[in-house]
C-alpha cells in the first residue's frame, strides 16, 4: 500500500500559498484493509476513508468511465490494481493532477509543474468533457489564480465551449451550481469567474439574469463602458476589494439586473431599474435554490441602490427612509455593506475608477446619529403604538437635517455623485 499527497495540497505547497485540505490517494489497497487498519468509512460513490487520528481524507485510486449523461453519470473502478497514474488522468487540470509520496518527491505524469510555472490552467485529458461541472471548476479556478497571472489555456476553452454546447450544463443540480458560484464568490477575482464564463458560452445557461445584461447599454454620460455587463463585473472586482463576504459580493453581481428588463424602446436609460430587478433576482434565487441571507441582502441592493446616488434628492425625510427601506435599526450590521455596494456602483463605471466617495462616510454618520434615538425616550413622553414611530421619525429627520448642514455645499448641490434616477 502507498500513499500520496494529491490535488490542490500539491499545487498550493508549489505555488507557496497557504494550503488547502489536504487529500490523499492510496494505491494497492481496498475497503477491507483500510478498515482493518482503522480507518472509517464514508461516500456512498466511491470508497473514501477517514484517517483514524488526524480525520483527512484518503480515497482508494479509482478510474472512472462515462455511463451516462451529467457529473453524475460514471462508473468508478477501485480495484487495489489502479495505478497512481490512472488516478490522476482522471483529474480536471494537471496543476490538480501532481502527487507527493511520503519523501517529498512530486509525481508529475501530466506535465502539471510547467503549467504552473507558465501560470495556465490546461485540461489533463479529452475525458475533461465527460463532466460538466468542470467548466464551472476552471472558471473558479481562473477567478482564484488569475491575480498570479494564470490564464486558460485556448484549448481548454474549446473544451469547456464544447459542453456548454453540449446541453450538459442543464444537468447540474441548482445545489452544485450554487456552490461552485459562492465558491467564486469567496476567491480574489470573482468577477473573472463571471468573465470566463461568459466567453465559453455557459453564463447564458447557469446564471442567464447575468448573462442577460450584457450588450444592455447605459448611458455614456454616466456609464462610459456603455455594457451594463461588464459594469456589473467591474462594480464586482470594486467590492472584492472592500469586503470578502460572499453574501456581498453575491449582492453586488445582482444589483442592476432589473436593466435586463428594461423596454428596448427606452434604452439606453433604465427607469426604474430596480424595482424591474425585484422579479428576475427571485427568480435567479430560487432557480439556484440561493440561501435566504443571500437573497434577503441583495433584494435590499437591488432595489435602494439608487437612492444612494441621488441621496438629498428628497432631503432629510428621504435619506431616514432609505435607513428605513434597508432595515438598518433592526439590522444595523447590514447598513455598511450597503453603503459599499452603492460607493462600488458608483466607482465601477469606466473613468470613475479612482473617484473619491465621501458620500459613504457621510451616510454612516447620518446612521449613527439616527441610531441614537430610542423609543423609551417617547414612550416616557406619553406616546403609544403608532405615535412612537411617528416621533422617532421625525427626531431622525430634525438630526439629519441639522447635520446636513455641516456638510460641504457641493455634496448637496447636485454633486459630482448625483445621477440621474433612470440611469
Amino acid at each position: 500500500m502507498q500513499i500520496y499527497l494529491v490535488g490542490g495540497a500539491v499545487r498550493d505547497k508549489l505555488l507557496g500559498l497557504e494550503q488547502s485540505d489536504r487529500d490523499y490517494v492510496v494505491v494497492g489497497s481496498n475497503p477491507e484493509k483500510m478498515l482493518s487498519l482503522g480507518y472509517s468509512q464514508v461516500g456512498h460513490d466511491f470508497p473514501v476513508f477517514l484517517h483514524p487520528k488526524t480525520h483527512e481524507e484518503y480515497a482508494l485510486a479509482r478510474t472512472e468511465s462515462k455511463n451516462g449523461t451529467g457529473y453524475l453519470g460514471f462508473n468508478c473502478d477501485f480495484n487495489e490494481n489502479i495505478t497512481l497514474e490512472e488516478d490522476l488522468l482522471r483529474r480536471d487540470l494537471t496543476i490538480n493532477a501532481m502527487a507527493m509520496d511520503e519523501e517529498g518527491n512530486i509525481i508529475d505524469p501530466y506535465h502539471g509543474l510547467d503549467d504552473l510555472k507558465n501560470r495556465i490552467l490546461r485540461h489533463v485529458s479529452d475525458a475533461f468533457v465527460e463532466d460538466p461541472l468542470r467548466v464551472l471548476r476552471v472558471a473558479r479556478f481562473y477567478a482564484k489564480f488569475s491575480h498570479l497571472g494564470f490564464t486558460i489555456a485556448d484549448e481548454t476553452k474549446a473544451l469547456m465551449r464544447k459542453i456548454s454546447r453540449s446541453g450538459e450544463l442543464s444537468e447540474l443540480t441548482a445545489e452544485r451550481i450554487f456552490l461552485e458560484l459562492e465558491k467564486a464568490l469567496k476567491t480574489k477575482s470573482p468577477h473573472k469567474f463571471i468573465l470566463a464564463l461568459r466567453e465559453v458560452e455557459a453564463l447564458k445557461e447557469v446564471l442567464p439574469e447575468i448573462d442577460k445584461l450584457f450588450g444592455i447599454p447605459g448611458p455614456k454620460r454616466w456609464h462610459p463602458e456603455i455594457d451594463s455587463g461588464i459594469h456589473t463585473c467591474m462594480t464586482l472586482e470594486k467590492i472584492s476589494l472592500e469586503t470578502e463576504d460572499p453574501v456581498v459580493r453575491f449582492a453586488m453581481l445582482c444589483h442592476d439586473i432589473g436593466k435586463g428588463e428594461t423596454p428596448v424602446v427606452v434604452w439606453p436609460c433604465h427607469k426604474l431599474h430596480d424595482k424591474l430587478g425585484e422579479k428576475p433576482l427571485k427568480v435567479l434565487c430560487e432557480c439556484l435554490r440561493v440561501p435566504s441571507d443571500y437573497e434577503q441582502f441583495a433584494m435590499v441592493v437591488v432595489l435602494n441602490h439608487s437612492v444612494m446616488h441621488n441621496l438629498y434628492r428628497r432631503g432629510a425625510e428621504g435619506i431616514v427612509e432609505l435607513l428605513n427601506a434597508i432595515d438598518a435599526w433592526r439590522k444595523p450590521q447590514r447598513v455598511l455593506p450597503f453603503a459599499l455596494c452603492c460607493k462600488c456602483d458608483f466607482i465601477g463605471r469606466k473613468g470613475f475608477e479612482n473617484r473619491p466617495f465621501p458620500r459613504l462616510g457621510y451616510f454612516m454618520k447620518m446612521f449613527e446619529i439616527c441610531n441614537e434615538v430610542k423609543a423609551q425616550e417617547f414612550i416616557a413622553q406619553g406616546f403609544k403604538g403608532k405615535d412612537i414611530g411617528e416621533q422617532m421619525f421625525l427626531k431622525r429627520v430634525a438630526l439629519v437635517e441639522e447635520y446636513c448642514k455641516t456638510l460641504p455645499q457641493g455634496e448637496i448641490d447636485n454633486s459630482e455623485n448625483e445621477t440621474p434616477a433612470v440611469v
